[in-house]
């Protein structure tokens, strides 16, 4: 009862005008609200909502249905083993699809206003190695993006994104459908994949080096954890410097080298400096460092994770490669405390 207990005082408080403004939504809060919510079921109800009704898989325990003593057992044969976002668009559709819960709302509601970016993921224009696309609205009220030229130096991931972010699985299921590979294994199709996503690094050795330490990570942890996106257009603006004149363009640098999406509101914005963001000819440029700076504090602002690495820092020494894994380690294992 102290659990339950716990998360309906949590929502009895973002409810209340006197709450605090930013209140932290954690996994147990979040799954003990999906727990309780689920429980308003009958365990008949449940034996069809759970599998028919949610699509939910239940964990391959040997247990069949009945063989759980209680309900909320039952439930959490499915729901065990989540992320914070899965259980996010899980308790959405609990509300929207099975029965609306107010409480359930309000712990929903509090996590998506505790930080990261606001907003439904609808363009990842990725792994560019050439001109910039050039870009129409196809329908301007809903966002439709078609490139109409250069489409062949770029990618475009048309799918929507889940709620818990895009794994390298998803990106790989994507990969196979657009290049028409059958049943090829994944870990064939994985390989093309990352063949043509390191076509867009160039041959610069230090975005290289951090690409690859995070590949090893799929070859240890498997498919279903973030991918890593080179080369992504967070910005465009559709003139070039040449149009624009002397003015030059409203936006800083359009292109970022990586992305992860960890969630649909955590995005993670990954740059590899070279001298070129913070030199001229070879010699300092305040001004240009002065435009990083502030580009950074508007992704910031927006809800983004920066993390910046000089290019010298990684080259092929071991030191490098630790430092690379234990980065990646230490941000995944945020992603868990959310």
């Amino acid at each position: 009862m102290q659990g339950v207990t716990s998360w309906l005082n949590f929502a009895a408080a973002v409810r209340h005008e006197s709450a605090p403004a930013k209140i932290k939504v954690t996994l147990r809060i979040l799954r003990e609200a999906v727990e309780d919510a689920l429980m308003a079921n009958t365990r008949v109800q449940l034996e069809e909502i759970l599998p028919d009704d949610l699509g939910l898989t239940k964990i391959d325990d040997g247990l069949a249905l009945a063989d759980y003593a209680s309900k909320r057992e039952l439930i959490g044969a499915y729901i065990s083993g989540h992320s914070l976002p899965w259980l996010v668009d899980l308790a959405r559709r609990i509300v929207d699809e099975v029965r609306p819960d107010e409480r359930l709302s309000a712990v929903v509601d509090a996590y998506l206003e505790g930080g990261g970016v606001s907003g439904a993921i609808k363009n990842l224009i990725f792994a560019a190695n050439g001109p910039k696309p050039e870009l129409v609205l196809r329908d301007a009220i809903n966002n439709e993006v078609e490139i109409t030229k250069n489409a062949e130096h770029c990618l475009v991931f048309d799918r929507p994104v889940p709620a818990d972010g895009l794994t390298f699985q998803a990106l790989v299921a994507w990969w196979r459908d657009r290049q028409q590979l059958g049943n090829l294994e994944n870990q064939a199709v994985g390989r093309a994949l990352h063949e043509r996503l390191v076509i867009s690094l160039a041959g610069n050795h230090a975005e290289l080096q951090l690409y690859y330490a995070y590949n090893r990570r799929y070859l240890d942890l498997g498919f279903n954890i973030p991918a890593l996106v080179p080369q992504v257009y967070l910005h465009y603006d559709p003139y070039t410097a040449r149009s624009r004149g002397p003015a030059g363009s409203p936006l800083a640098r359009q292109r970022k080298d990586f992305l992860l999406l960890f969630s649909e509101r955590r995005r993670v914005v990954l740059e590899v400096d070279g001298s070129q963001h913070y030199s001229t000819g070879g010699r300092a440029d305040s001004a240009r460092y002065a435009e990083m700076a502030a580009e950074d504090r508007r992704l910031r602002l927006a809800g983004y994770e920066v993390y910046r690495f000089g290019g010298r820092e990684l080259d092929d020494s071991p030191g490098s490669g630790k430092m690379l894994d234990q980065f990646f380690f230490d941000l995944q294992a945020r992603d868990q405390l959310r």
